[in-house]
């Protein structure tokens, strides 16, 4: 058992590796290997030994991976603005870093539909068959390979191609419901 933990404990500068090039955020990419080893430390015996211990763990990892991305879309929120002084004058530096804040903010209606389409989004992408959320989030988001993927969810490339081709129709349909623009013009009178 001692050996076991050794082999997963050497393996986190893997996994750092692999959680800093998918997330590209160091803090939430230390979280997502932290919370891998845990749960892999936690429950040895879910190892089968059907793949590699390195293999079993990226596995893990990809999962707190797309946790981290769930947890951070959904809890993203704008920066609050500071305090106002209690002069009630910003200092004269204070008003230039703001001009230059506010000309990378872009259009503030374009950014609120961005992020109500997202919540939107991750609420279609929830209510997928749980096998076909997660290969839609390891082939789109994760950008993993598909020799990868079928690994690990266990299954044949071309059952993945299926899956992915079931996951996308239904996201599009979903969505395509959800966002599609209101009718113009007279709408049709219910007759009583």
């Amino acid at each position: 058992m001692q050996d076991f933990n050794e082999q997963i404990v050497a393996l986190r500068p893997v996994l750092a590796r692999i959680a800093r090039q998918r997330l590209r955020n160091e803090a939430w990419a230390e979280d997502a290997v932290s919370e891998a080893l845990v749960a892999a430390l936690e429950k040895p015996q879910a190892f089968a030994g059907r793949s590699s211990v390195q293999t079993w763990l990226v596995g893990i990892l990809h999962n707190k991976l797309v946790d981290q991305i769930r947890l951070h879309t959904r809890d993203y929120r704008l920066h609050s603005w500071p305090d106002r002084p209690e002069s009630g004058h910003w200092p004269e530096a204070h008003p230039d870093s703001m001009d230059e804040a506010q000309a990378d903010w872009g259009d503030p209606l374009e950014s609120l539909e961005r992020q109500q389409f997202m919540a939107q989004f991750d609420h279609c992408l929830k209510s997928l068959p749980a096998r076909q959320g997660r290969a839609f989030m390891l082939r789109h988001w994760m950008e993993e390979e598909t020799d990868d993927i079928c690994s690990d969810l266990g299954v044949s490339a071309n059952n993945l191609a299926v899956m992915l081709h079931r996951a996308r129709t239904q996201l599009r349909a979903t969505l395509q419901a959800l966002w599609a623009p209101a009718p113009s013009g007279p709408q049709p009178q219910a007759q009583a």
